[in-house]
This record gives structure tokens, sequence and C-alpha cells, in this order.
């Protein structure tokens, strides 16, 4: 009897150890480029998990974007704000819809896109010029059928003084604006851009109940958590 339940111990820690070791993060240099130029450093992998992200699940990333001089145009990291999109639905750029399927949580990769999978020959706004090749570091958070609630107040509310200025939310609606150009059917976001001003002032009037200037968070209509 004693070294049958010896032989279930011995077997039962194999079982385990084999199931962790198929599970552990693995530091990869595998580099994948595609004929369209796209190129797809698999940094960090796990063996064997599930599930892989598809064509329209919800990704939630952290991310750091730089120009090929290494120029930082923008991260998630420094907002300290993940961002969260319906993959391959032409809500990002086209690399990040390439590029991004058959990851799991918890993997990183770096991706290389050229510029017709960026934002082309016009660039975005006054951070990525024209015919740029862009980098980007990417971290998959979460992967899943909805996004989960987003703390807009959170992101527009920089210097956390719990009010929104105009700068923020114009600083904002540029970010927001710059990344959606570059999507399909952007016609709308261009308009909203030569507006941008106009737009801003819609917003506090729609906004700012006591008009004092800045919005606080029960003024605040748009997503936001009970917490500040």
């Amino acid at each position: 009897m004693k070294s049958s339940w010896l032989r279930v111990s011995v077997a039962c820690v194999a079982v385990v150890a084999m199931v962790s070791a198929a599970n552990q993060p693995q530091q990869s240099s595998q580099v994948e480029t595609l004929p369209n130029g796209l190129k797809i450093e698999y940094v960090y992998t796990l063996d064997g998990c599930e599930p892989k992200s598809k064509v329209n699940d919800m990704l939630t990333m952290h991310y750091t974007g730089k120009l090929v001089d290494g120029t930082k145009f923008d991260s998630s990291h420094d907002r300290d704000q993940p961002f969260t999109f319906q993959l391959g639905v032409g809500q990002v750029i086209k690399g990040w819809d390439l590029g991004l399927t058959k990851m799991c949580v918890g993997e990183k990769r770096r991706l290389t896109i050229p510029a017709d999978l960026a934002y082309g020959d016009r660039g975005a706004g006054n951070v990525i010029p024209g015919g740029a090749t862009l980098i980007f570091d990417v971290e998959l958070l979460n992967v899943g059928d909805q996004a989960p609630t987003t703390n807009v107040f959170k992101e527009i509310d920089q210097d956390q003084d719990k009010q929104l200025s105009r700068d923020e939310v114009s600083e904002y609606l540029k970010k927001q604006m710059a990344a959606a150009e570059g999507a399909e059917g952007s016609d709308d976001i261009k308009q909203m851009m030569s507006d941008h001003e106009k737009l801003v002032e819609e917003i506090f009037q729609h906004e700012d109940k006591d008009k004092n200037g800045f919005i606080s968070h029960d003024e605040f209509t748009g997503p936001k958590h009970d917490e500040l």
C-alpha cells in the first residue's frame, strides 16, 4: 500500500511538472516577415496557450510606438491605461490587424510596420511623418467578446486633479483622432479633426453643467468608473 501511494505521488508530481513546463513563458528570437513587408518578432511566447486571438475578438493591449530612429510617439504605459479594440475590422492600422492574430494573453511582440500598412504618405498629426515605418512593442492583456469598461475620465484627466480642462479634452481628442485616422472609412475622422476646436466647445457646453470651465467627475457623462 505504501509503495502504491508513493507511485501515485511521484506520478502527480511528474504531471504537474509537465503541465507547468508546457505553460512556461519562452524568450523567443523568432522573426517572421510577411510578403507585404510586415515584420513580426515573437519576443515573449507561451507554449500551448489558449485562447489565441482571432478576427472579431476584443483585444486589450499595452503598447509603445516608435519611429525607426527611436523617437517615441505614443505609449499606453505613459497613460497607465491599456488600449482596447476589435481585431480585424479596421478600427486600427492594418499592421495591427494583421500582426496581432494567434496571440495569447501575456505574450509580447514587436511589429515593424511599413508605411502602407500604417499611415501611408500622409502621416498622422505632427508626430508621424509621411512614409514612416513604425515599430510597436505590444503586450496582450486580455482577449474577450466584449470590451472591458474603460474609464475614459481617468484617461483624459492627465494631471489627476479630478476635473477635466479644455486642454486635457483637446489633447485626448487629438490622440484618439490620430489613432483612428489610419482606419478604414476615416473621412468622418478627418472632418472632425478640421472642426476640432468647435468639437471641444460643444463638449463643454454639454458637460460643464456649472459653467466653471471644468468638467467634474459627476458632470462627465462618458464612460467612467465610480472610483476616481
